[in-house]
């Protein structure tokens, strides 16, 4: 009897956990983020960052062409001694490598800079799509494209997502 009962249970449960259908989601993250109002601050910052680095980058371009043609006129110059020559050459080399290794350092303070700035914002979203999922029983939700194939059953919680973050 005992047997027969555990058999009916374990036959069951799965046939239960079967019976409840799973909701799977999909959410359009590029669709969403964009029209967030701390994705427009962030790139207002990341934006006026990258004018600077590129205002003191021109300025240091500038300098290396004004050393240019410096060394122009000095080439030229038959009684320019050879050791002043050689020097505005490796002058201009240091300059070129300090101008590059200052686009290493800016590239990688942006890439950084642009990391913190979206690191809320993702978070934000993140959670918004957590609370959609939770207050419309959905089992799943996933990134719009990343199926390989979606069943008309698959609802786009993209809507309810923004409205959850007060955004059109």
């Amino acid at each position: 009897m005992i047997k027969k009962f555990l058999l009916a249970i374990c036959v069951a449960i799965p046939a239960v956990i079967c019976a409840q259908t799973a909701k799977f989601g999909t959410v359009d993250v590029e669709a969403i983020i964009p029209n967030m109002p701390e994705y427009t601050q962030a790139n207002t910052q990341l934006q006026e960052a990258t004018n600077k680095y590129e205002s003191e980058y021109k300025t240091l371009q500038d300098e290396m062409n004004k050393k240019m043609a410096e060394f122009q006129q000095l080439s030229n110059d038959a009684n320019t001694p050879q050791s002043i020559k050689d020097r505005r050459v490796q002058e201009i080399q240091e300059m070129d490598e300090r101008a590059k290794q200052f686009l290493a350092t800016a590239r990688q303070d942006l890439e950084r800079q642009n990391a913190q700035l979206m690191q809320p914002i993702q978070e934000k979203m993140i959670n918004a799509i957590k609370q959609v999922g939770a207050e419309n029983g959905f089992t799943m939700i996933f990134p719009v494209g990343t199926a390989i194939y979606e069943s008309t059953d698959v609802v786009d919680v993209t809507p309810m997502v923004k409205a959850k973050l007060g955004i059109q």
